[in-house]
């Protein structure tokens, strides 16, 4: 019986992975901007960076490709479309900002008892604060207990045990570690005081 010798396989050469351009502005690979809601800054962005890449997809010959398919009226719909999406995005961006440059941050000094006191910090999570890692960050800063929970109204803070308002307002004014992008202005002082006879 013959035996029929089968080549040796060497190595597999390894496939290279494919480079994607993920574009600047919505953050989808360069191609599919069309689909996003900021075409006009994805196509500006593109220009200036990779003008290549822009004649391969905006150019007078690669428009025409695409849109020879489609009927006037088509092609209408979908340059209005365009322009509605990006205003609609436009248009909930300023209303984020606005929420969020009118969010306050309330740093709240409680008494405990005449020596006692907790530091309560509320709305850092507005800037894009993590509370559980600002929680540990102020737990190490000042070595002491920090802890996220619920106050009255149901919302998450950040209780730090001892005074320390002053410090966490000039943290913020230095804009330390977690605390970057927290407005000073919009830092609200707050004291609570015991009240007579009753719990804090």
């Amino acid at each position: 019986m013959a035996s029929q010798e089968e080549p040796v396989a060497g190595p597999a050469q390894p496939i290279a992975p494919i480079q994607v351009l993920y574009c600047g502005v919505c953050t989808f690979p360069v191609e599919y901007c069309e689909f996003g809601s900021h075409l006009k800054k994805c196509k500006e962005w593109l220009q200036k960076e990779h003008p290549d890449l822009y004649e391969k997809y905006y150019s007078e010959e690669a428009l025409q490709a695409k849109l020879g398919t489609l009927s006037l009226e088509a092609q209408t719909k979908l340059e209005k479309d365009t322009a509605k999406k990006e205003e609609k995005a436009e248009a909930k961006a300023e209303a984020a900002l606005k929420k969020k440059m009118a969010s306050r941050v309330t740093i709240k000094r409680i008494e405990r008892n005449k020596r006692k006191h907790v530091t309560a910090i509320h709305g850092l999570e507005a800037f894009g604060v993590d509370l559980k890692k600002a929680a540990k960050f102020f737990a190490q800063k000042f070595a002491t207990g920090a802890s996220v929970t619920k106050n009255t109204q149901g919302f998450d803070e950040i209780v730090v045990q001892g005074d320390v308002s002053g410090d966490i307002v000039e943290m913020i004014e230095d804009q330390v570690g977690l605390l970057k992008g927290v407005p000073k202005d919009n830092v609200v002082e707050v004291e609570e005081k015991k009240k007579g006879g009753g719990g804090a």
